[in-house]
């Protein structure tokens, strides 16, 4: 049995702490770590089957974090520390973190145990439980990585009826300092510039090719693996690409800004068949796993931006996603939980249709996306907001089956981003606590921002009938099915305007087509 490489084994005796790193804290730094001393403490690591199938995730998401922890536990050992590894497969592995925990704690009679809080408020539940249950005491410390903590953002949300992330991350940007001038103001004048990255994808642009890595002896082991154990889960394992260690995740980042940074702030919401990544970082598993830091990648695009390498509107488009928005939804997942996933302010209630696992649909942009989330376990932000979002929206499909879709397909899905992002952003089933409107559209901006309408099976020019986008007369029936909610919404006064003007027949005409239309892909309202 290899050096600290435990897998299950009864043995007692170690150091004076034990200290747990879970498998998206796979930072040096982590909390967790700060004050580790090598020649007493014993970092603890384990793979267990209830986070793999609590709701059965993307084999490659299951494959990219057991692979990439057996890799940070690897770089642990090579600096001389105590790691004791427990593997999915091992005989005695109890399947669950508090498992683990107590027969860790049985095998080396720490003084005590030292963890960094979790992403999750299930496992920050679990947490409590062991101050309680485990014969040791437990110390939770807070998770430094985020620039703000749970405290800071609660404090900034305090008295506030809704949150606006544009003055959240005003409040971010200030204190970071990144892209602001000596003078404190922001860099060329305003905060924001966001209008500029709305440009639709040039025909004859070149894409650069796709930043992949070939599986090493581990990660090809840790397939295997998944392969056999989640031959039923969703996603594809042949593609599987993805970084597993620090060095790979900033080489990716290096390339990133070399090759894409200059061209993503003009093309971050275009869609392009047959080219998922297009100029996008592609490094949100990294960021959230812990291979980066939001730091250091904010840094790094700003270092390109100063150096001349990169136009300010992609550089503050990329430091807005990281240091706004990531920092923002976090701030709210924790502020409105445990009750945050329970709303449903629309009332939406039919079933999540089929395609949405096996891509059997004649429209052609949702084919493509769900093809290319099967594939990657990933799509831009656009592709889950304007198209998978849209779609769910449009339908009112109910918000728990939407989250747990989100959760389970995408590689950097952790409920601490997913859920804010989906309920708030994507299903407006928070009423508008997050966002000020939902994101709702028609055929014609998919038919702006991509070529998925061409070869389509259906005409995105047609706003009824048969052979018309089904986005068209979705998007006017969420409209009519929400009015009572939605009409007196500022930001909502134009279309419901325009939904004044038609006429009876036209209105009638909407609603046929699309209930028959959710009857055929099966979002039928759900019972009970």
């Amino acid at each position: 049995m290899a050096r600290g490489d435990h897998g299950g084994a009864e043995s007692k005796g170690g150091g004076r702490c034990l200290r747990l790193v879970l498998g998206d804290q796979l930072t040096p730094e982590i909390a967790a770590l700060a004050d580790l001393d090598p020649r007493r403490d014993v970092v603890l690591m384990v793979e267990v089957h209830d986070e793999t199938v609590y709701v059965p995730h993307h084999k490659q998401k299951i494959a990219f974090i057991l692979s990439a922890m057996r890799h940070f536990a690897q770089e642990l050992r090579d600096r001389g520390v105590d790691v004791d590894y427990v593997k999915l497969d091992a005989k005695q592995n109890t399947g669950s973190f508090t498992g683990e925990l107590k027969r860790a704690i049985a095998r080396h009679a720490p003084d005590r145990v030292v963890v960094t809080e979790p992403g999750e408020w299930r496992v920050w539940q679990m947490m409590q439980d062991w101050r309680e249950e485990c014969a040791v005491p437990v110390e939770i410390r807070e998770d430094e990585r985020f620039v703000c903590s749970r405290a800071e953002f609660a404090a900034w949300a305090d008295g506030r009826k809704s949150y606006r992330m544009e003055f959240f991350y005003r409040e971010m940007r200030r204190k970071t300092g990144f892209l602001m001038t000596q003078a404190g103001e922001p860099e060329g004048g305003a905060w924001n510039f966001d209008a500029e990255n709305r440009k639709k994808l040039p025909a004859k642009i070149t894409v650069p090719k796709a930043t992949a890595f070939s599986p090493d002896t581990i990660t090809q082991e840790v397939i295997d693996l998944v392969s056999r154990r989640f031959d039923n889960h969703f996603g594809d394992l042949a593609g599987f690409a993805w970084a597993v260690t620090r060095k790979d995740a900033r080489a990716a980042l290096t390339r990133f800004i070399n090759e894409r940074l200059d061209n993503y702030g003009d093309y971050q919401d275009a869609m392009k068949r047959d080219e998922p990544f297009l100029f996008h970082a592609v490094i949100a598993p990294y960021l959230n796993i812990g291979l980066l830091t939001a730091d250091e990648v904010c840094r790094a695009v700003e270092a390109a931006y100063r150096a001349g390498r990169a136009p300010l509107n992609a550089a503050e488009g990329f430091i807005r996603q990281v240091i706004g928005w990531r920092e923002y939804v976090r701030g709210i997942y924790w502020h409105q939980m445990p009750g945050y996933a329970d709303t449903n302010a629309l009332g939406a209630n039919r079933k999540l249709p089929d395609f949405y696992w096996s891509a059997q649909t004649g429209m052609a942009c949702l084919r493509a996306c769900v093809e290319e989330t099967r594939a990657n376990a990933y799509a831009h932000h656009i592709q889950r907001l304007m198209v998978l979002g849209n779609f769910a929206l449009l339908a009112g499909v109910t918000p728990r089956a939407v989250q747990e879709w989100y959760l389970l397909v995408y590689a950097d899905a952790y409920e601490w981003v997913e859920l804010p992002n989906v309920h708030g952003m994507v299903l407006f089933a928070d009423g508008g606590l997050l966002a000020s409107k939902p994101y709702a559209a028609s055929g014609a901006y998919i038919d702006r921002m991509s070529d998925y309408c061409k070869g389509c099976a259906y005409d995105v020019r047609a706003k009824t009938g048969e052979k018309a986008c089904p986005f068209n007369y979705l998007y006017w029936n969420f409209l009519i099915e929400n009015e009572g909610h939605l009409s007196g919404n500022p930001r909502m006064g134009m279309p419901y305007r325009n939904l004044a003007r038609m006429s009876p027949e036209r209105r009638k005409q909407i609603v046929a087509d699309a209930q028959r239309f959710l009857e055929d892909v099966g979002a039928v309202v759900e019972e009970g």
